[in-house]
Parts: structure tokens; C-alpha cells; sequence
């Protein structure tokens, strides 16, 4: 699958892309039409010690999924993230299993 990374405020370092991009293969097994997925990784400026936001937007044919988490760390938030997109892909797959049978 095709990434497209965009780090605000901040430079990814290539453990930190390795991983997302890791993650992200993974949801190919839940669905193997997935396009591309758009990754933003943002640092706010704040006292707040969670000042990290990681969003995904995921486009698979006909629609586009997206997510996005404030966490203390981008691996953190880079997880919950993929969690709750497989759950999102999950569910599309049940819709459409159910509306072709």
C-alpha cells in the first residue's frame, strides 16, 4: 500500500515511518483494496504532556476512512489508530457481505 507521510512541526525519523508503515500493511489483511493511506503526524504546541496527534485517512474504492488520536507518543497514537481502522474496514466488509448474499 501506497503511504503518504506528512510530519508538522516535527522531522519523522525512519524508525518512526518503519513502524507506520508496518502497521499499515496490516491492514491489508482485513481488506486488499486499500489505495493509499495519508499520514499526518502533528506536535502541539502545549503544556499538555499529550501533545501528539497522529490521524490516518485510508481510501479504499468508493469511500475514504479516517481516524485520528491524541496521545503522548506518535507510536501510541499510530496504533489506536490502525485499531480503530480495522474495525472501521470490518464493518464495511459485513455491510457489503450482507448486501451481495
Amino acid at each position: 500500500m501506497k503511504m503518504n507521510l506528512q510530519s508538522v512541526n516535527f522531522t519523522a525519523d525512519q524508525k518512526l515511518v518503519d513502524f507506520i508503515q508496518k502497521k499499515l500493511d496490516k491492514l491489508e489483511n482485513h481488506f486488499d483494496n486499500v489505495i493509499y493511506a495519508d499520514v499526518y503526524l502533528k506536535v502541539e504546541n502545549t503544556s499538555e504532556k499529550e501533545n501528539k496527534i497522529s490521524e490516518i485517512l485510508l481510501s479504499i474504492p468508493g469511500d475514504e476512512l479516517i481516524c485520528k488520536k491524541k496521545s503522548r507518543r506518535f507510536e501510541v497514537g499510530v496504533d489506536e489508530c490502525v485499531n480503530s481502522l480495522e474495525r472501521q474496514l470490518q464493518k464495511r466488509k459485513d455491510k457489503f457481505n450482507a448486501r451481495v448474499a
